[in-house]
């Protein structure tokens, strides 16, 4: 595997991301080694830029539990050319690439930088992938190097939080800290465009320790929905039932503690564990409404005015 790295330098930039990990849970099976020891944190750096709109966005539930991703095979030998050459990881490749190569997408999207990617050539094949990176939240392990702690708990949140159920590509801006300890990069407009404060993801595939979602308001009632229905729910708890592994443990701001700035949370705590989150925003275009004219993937035949009995954008069912 090469890395690429452009000639500028984009670290500081954070991403919108629109990605639908329709079905989400790396298994990453534990290996023999443990964690390495995180860095300090840092003070977050003066930010002017804000982040980019992704389009690809489209991985799926059954990508977070795909066949587990051996930590001897990658998280312990980096997401370098050494990680991604050894037997164990070509073994899991091989197993199936179409999936692994999706698996693999959104991993290097969370974990590296803009301006770089991963690169593998299946032995088998000879086909090439070529995965590019964004959000930059495990430095560490992008470099080659084991996966610290907080690495590994902010790319399993990561992942987590672009699962959509529908396989639709939805945009959304991801808040947050680096695992050392710098802002994920942010501007007003950013702020404005993505006004809806939607959930908080948290947990540790690497681990096995879990994945955990949740609400940071409720955004939807018995009209309302989202194909976001992994991270948007209702009372009823309907649409949040289909997104397993993920598990939902109500409002976040009982498990979790604001970071200073008021936008997203320094830590949450869950089964006497901490972890280090990541929050989401949604587009107001984003939450559909029954009734506004478009019978939306969220949305069924029926005969009242509700998301699942929409009458009026998806008509009588059977008519």
């Amino acid at each position: 595997m090469q890395t690429v790295e452009s000639g500028r330098c984009r670290g500081m930039r954070s991403r919108v991301a629109s990605w639908s990990l329709a079905s989400c849970v790396l298994l990453l099976g534990t290996g023999g080694c443990g964690p390495v020891e995180d860095p300090p944190a840092e003070p977050p750096a003066l930010r002017t830029q804000g982040q980019d709109v992704e389009t690809d966005n489209n991985l799926s539930l059954n990508g977070l539990s795909f066949n587990g991703l051996s930590f001897n095979g990658l998280s312990f030998n980096g997401l370098s050319f050494n990680g991604l050459t050894t037997p164990s990881f070509h073994s899991w490749f091989d197993s199936n690439p179409a999936k692994a190569n999706e698996v693999m997408r959104y991993l290097v999207r969370c974990a590296v930088a803009a301006g770089q990617t991963r690169t593998y050539t299946q032995p088998t094949s000879g086909q090439t992938y070529t995965w590019p990176g964004a959000l930059g939240l495990a430095p560490v392990w992008a470099g080659g190097s084991p996966a610290s702690t907080l690495e590994q708990q902010l790319v399993s949140a990561c992942l987590a939080a672009h699962v959509n159920p529908y396989g639709v590509n939805v945009p959304i801006s991801v808040l947050g800290r680096h695992a050392q300890g710098q802002v994920i990069p942010y501007t007003s407009d950013e702020l404005n465009t993505f006004p809806k404060q939607e959930s908080c993801f948290f947990g540790n595939l690497f681990t096995g320790q879990g994945i955990y979602a949740g609400s940071r308001g409720t955004l939807l009632n018995q009209s309302l929905s989202s194909s976001r229905a992994c991270a948007v729910v209702d009372g009823s708890g309907s649409q949040r039932r289909q997104c397993l592994p993920i598990y939902f443990v109500g409002e976040c701001a009982s498990h979790c503690t604001l970071d200073a700035s008021g936008l997203f949370y320094a830590q949450c705590t869950y089964a006497n564990v901490t972890y280090r989150p990541l929050v989401t925003r949604l587009r107001d275009r984003d939450i559909y409404r029954c009734g506004d004219g478009i019978c939306q993937v969220t949305e069924s035949c029926g005969n009242v005015n509700w998301y699942n009995s929409c009458l009026p954008d998806c008509g009588v069912c059977g008519g």
